[in-house]
């Protein structure tokens, strides 16, 4: 399969660095694999990450899926002539989680010129799925 990524030099570790003092380093997200067609990443289940009940907080699902699917579209348009912002976002959380990481995955439904559509799955450690999310970005000129 071909990669669908702009650059193909693109490392785990550039992507984790990339994300140094962001909400997503705040919360323990680091990247895992990229693929030519998917892009992964994981966050733990911990006093960031938890609601009052010590289950996985839905914000930090949602802000993991945002994570993932956003550097997806980053790596996919032409950083030197556009930008990539998130414009809206979906989730249904099905399953609790009390400890560990969990981990997502996100594949392109959708690369058009002005916007992107990505299919975000989050599973817990045992793999069980705990929450799917979908990601619209809109794709700007720079300016």
């Amino acid at each position: 399969m071909k990669a669908i990524w702009h650059s193909l030099n693109v490392s785990l570790d550039t992507l984790n660095e990339l994300s140094e003092n962001t909400m997503g380093a705040h919360l323990g997200m680091e990247f895992t694999e990229i693929g030519p067609d998917y892009l992964k990443m994981m966050m733990p289940v911990d006093h960031r990450t938890k609601q009052p009940y010590g289950l996985l907080h839905g914000g930090a699902s949602v802000a993991l899926a945002e994570t993932v699917g956003s550097m997806a579209s980053g790596l996919i348009i032409d950083p030197d002539k556009q930008i990539c912002v998130g414009m809206e976002i979906s989730a249904n959380h099905l399953r609790g989680v009390k400890s560990g990481y969990v981990h997502a995955c996100a594949k392109p439904l959708h690369i058009g010129a002005t916007s992107h559509v990505w299919d975000i799955r989050i599973t817990d450690d045992q793999h069980k799925l705990i929450c799917v999310s979908r990601l619209t970005m809109a794709i700007l000129a720079k300016r």
